[in-house]
């Protein structure tokens, strides 16, 4: 149960940056993307907090950093027309890696 919390805390771990960005993208609407990104910080940090209680803080660490920038990373590219290329692709496949890593080590 509490992977699931860490993954749910990793996925607003993406809310944000997601957030602050669309905030600067429209800022007829900054007050709103400010509090949805705040909001996104917020519960992160408290299911992360949850979810460490069981799982090494180490391992729970990597793995919520890692989504957050996989996801963001994703993300930028496909919304807000980040650059794109294979090497990028690589590296953030490696990050991938390490986290899946870290979580069967774990085990």
């Amino acid at each position: 149960m509490n992977w699931l919390i860490l993954i749910l805390a990793a996925f607003f771990e993406i809310g944000w940056p997601v957030g602050f960005k669309m905030s600067s993208l429209h800022p007829e609407k900054f007050g709103l993307y400010i509090a949805l990104g705040s909001l996104s910080m917020l519960l992160s940090g408290v299911l992360f907090y949850f979810a460490q209680k069981t799982i090494p803080i180490g391992t729970a660490y990597i793995v919520w950093t890692g989504i957050g920038a996989i996801g963001t990373f994703v993300i930028g590219i496909w919304l807000f027309g980040d650059t794109f290329s294979a090497l990028k692709m690589f590296f953030a496949l490696l990050i991938l890696v390490g986290i899946v890593g870290m979580e069967v080590c774990s085990r």
